[in-house]
């Protein structure tokens, strides 16, 4: 699932894991990047400051790339993945058309407006305000999916029903075929 901050990706992938008929393993890319930092980077005592940004530079393509090839593993090994993540840039999604082009990869685009992305954030508390504004466009310039589902109108029991409907439909998953890799600026 694609969707920005507060889209409600969570919510749905927790329905998802409720229900007993299709066997699903979750990874969200906000747990993987958290447990990283709490086995690695939180039991280590800086000998100098660093900032957070360089920090992210230094370490988040490659712990992304290491998450999307997770995916790919239990994928080969034939487990149904909840995938709940944010591609918000040319790079990314590139790397994902590289690593499921071949795999059967359901995408799912979570939708809402960035009227009631903002009312979510600034209601949760735990995000920082302006991360899913910031997200918004860069993450819904993709505008192919084989199933988009509206979170402003569906709850996310209704969501998930929608996404168990498609897969047992055995509709083909097309979106990573037709989707063509984007070119990456270097800056």
């Amino acid at each position: 699932m694609n969707g920005t901050s507060s889209s409600g990706k969570t919510s749905i992938s927790i329905e998802l894991m409720n229900q007993t008929e299709i066997p699903f393993h979750y990874l969200s890319i906000d747990h993987f990047i958290k447990e990283f930092n709490t086995k690695f980077l939180d039991v280590v005592e800086p000998t100098r400051e660093v900032d957070q940004q360089r920090i992210g530079q230094i370490i988040f393509d490659p712990l992304l790339s290491v998450y999307y090839s997770t995916i790919k593993l239990f994928s080969e090994i034939g487990v149904n993945v909840i995938v709940d993540t944010v591609i918000d840039n040319d790079k990314w999604l590139n790397e994902c058309l590289d690593l499921f082009f071949d795999q059967p990869t359901l995408f799912v685009g979570v939708i809402c407006s960035k009227e009631e992305l903002i009312r979510r954030e600034q209601a949760r508390g735990d995000r920082v305000i302006g991360l899913a504004a910031s997200q918004f466009n860069k993450v819904y310039s993709i505008d192919e999916y084989d199933l988009k589902v509206n979170t402003e109108k569906m709850n996310p029991k209704e969501c998930a029903e929608k996404i168990l409907s498609y897969m047992k439909s055995n509709k083909e998953y097309l979106a990573f075929k037709n989707l063509s890799k984007r070119d990456v600026s270097v800056s």
